[in-house]
């Protein structure tokens, strides 16, 4: 076991004593957010160069996983963050110095290009609002997407986008994050208006490269984000597995006999454990197939990154057919909203709507791998 995912090990019964404060209050709790901190946990994607902990893909994952097994929610945090953090790579060393040189500074943000970005004299004056910003009012830093305003509207060219990056204190949270799953993540909205942001606090996906040096940087930043999905919803499937096992060997059916007993329960568990289990088995695959490119001279290849997020995909919408399928298999006390299969059902199914491993990743990796053209940033 990795330092990370021991730092992470050794906070699990603190996040299982928040979860219920987590979801009442629909956001990660300061003090939560403040041990994360603590522990290096937001920075894990963080160049070492800038106080970051650069862990490599395997130790990404079983970091998350082991949260994950005690809060789906508080998993996502970190995820968010720490992938989020590896930004940082793109810009110039004395912007990222200027950010995490704090060693409170945590970035999170929203990479859907719904902003707009005037190009000024000093940069780019910014406005718009974003959704989906997890834990965005536990950080110090955001990302949000714009499209450049004079590209904007022209149908002769494809609009260019840039991440923005300025001060959280910046924005105006709007409290909007009122869901089914995830309800701890704070996943709501923020919104600026006329913002300046120097040009050398934005990174472009497109036309940017890392300027940090480390296989990690290699990885598609794409599929990193969504291999940190398939992470959160790997850990909380596999304790979704642990709880049922619990519930089946302890609930006594009519007749005496536990719900394990019976053999229709015998199966069910047998199949969803081999779901879970083979769907990582493919994910852990392509993360270390990946992850031997990134580290030789080869660059990692399209159909590469297309297995990557394929694998990634089939994980996390396997994982929440599985835990559907346990909360179902459980019986009646799993239709409660503190009841921990409930809550692993709800999580895994609200995983399932982030566009990373939406299902027109399908769609989009198999043109890959058959062949056919597809646009590098996609992958």
């Amino acid at each position: 076991m990795t330092g990370a995912t021991q730092r992470a090990h050794g906070l699990l019964s603190e996040i299982r004593a928040a979860r219920a404060g987590m979801d009442e209050a629909r956001q990660l709790p300061a003090d939560l957010a403040d041990r994360f901190r603590e522990e290096g946990l937001f920075r894990l994607c963080v160049p070492r160069a800038y106080g970051g902990e650069e862990v490599d893909p395997l130790t990404l994952v079983s970091t998350l996983e082991a949260l994950a097994g005690a809060d789906a929610s508080a998993a996502w945090c970190v995820m968010i963050a720490a992938t989020t953090g590896s930004l940082a790579a793109y810009l110039l060393p004395d912007e990222a110095r200027t950010i995490f040189d704090d060693p409170n500074a945590v970035m999170t943000g929203a990479y859907a290009p719904t902003g707009r970005a005037r190009v000024t004299a000093k940069g780019f004056e910014v406005s718009g609002r974003w959704k989906w910003n997890s834990a965005g009012r536990n950080s110090t830093w955001l990302c949000a997407g714009c499209v450049l305003e004079s590209q904007a509207g022209d149908p002769a060219s494809p609009p260019r986008t840039r991440l923005m990056i300025f001060p959280a204190n910046e924005a105006t949270f709007i409290d909007t994050w009122r869901t089914s799953g995830l309800r701890g993540t704070g996943s709501g909205d923020f919104e600026v208006d006329q913002l300046n942001v120097p040009q050398a606090r934005s990174v472009s996906l497109v036309e940017d490269e890392p300027v940090c040096p480390g296989p990690l940087y290699a990885f598609p930043i794409f599929g990193l984000l969504a291999m940190g999905i398939a992470a959160v919803a790997s850990g909380n499937a596999l304790e979704a597995l642990e709880e049922f096992r619990a519930v089946a060997r302890s609930k006594r059916l009519p007749g005496g006999r536990t719900l394990a007993e019976r053999g229709a329960m015998q199966v069910l568990f047998a199949e969803a454990y081999a779901d879970v289990h083979s769907a990582r088995a493919f994910f852990l695959q392509e993360i270390a197939s990946a992850w031997s490119s990134a580290n030789s001279d080869e660059p990692i290849s399209t159909d590469q990154k297309a297995r990557l997020r394929l694998s990634a995909t089939h994980l996390v919408r396997t994982a929440a057919l599985v835990c559907r399928r346990l909360q179902d298999a459980a019986g009646g006390g799993s239709v409660f909203l503190d009841d921990p299969l409930n809550r692993r059902s709800l999580d895994a199914q609200t995983m399932t709507a982030h566009i990373m491993i939406a299902p027109s990743t399908c769609e989009l990796t198999g043109r890959a791998l058959m062949g056919l053209p597809v646009s590098a940033l996609e992958l």
